[in-house]
């Protein structure tokens, strides 16, 4: 059951890069994909807390598709992490 709860994690995983990239380009409002690749986190995680952009529906959405995302990530790597 580890295994399984393991390649799920790893398959979940495989989407964040899209996630991530739509939206840190909201956020940071920019189209170069350089953004993906810089170590900004500190208006990113604002971002994703609270709400930047409250007329922005695509940011709306996104956040709210990435939260839900992370979420459900987080969950398996807990299960994953105290599955005896």
């Amino acid at each position: 059951m580890k295994t399984v709860l393991f390649v799920l994690l790893i398959l979940w995983g495989l989407p964040s890069t899209f996630f991530r990239s739509k939206f840190r380009k909201i956020v940071y409002q920019t189209d170069d994909w350089k953004i993906n690749i810089k170590p900004i986190f500190v208006k990113e995680i604002k971002g994703l807390l609270f709400n930047l952009y409250p007329e922005n529906e695509d940011y709306l959405k996104t956040r709210n598709s990435y939260r839900i995302y992370l979420l459900i990530y987080l969950f398996i790597f807990i299960v994953y992490y105290f599955y005896n």
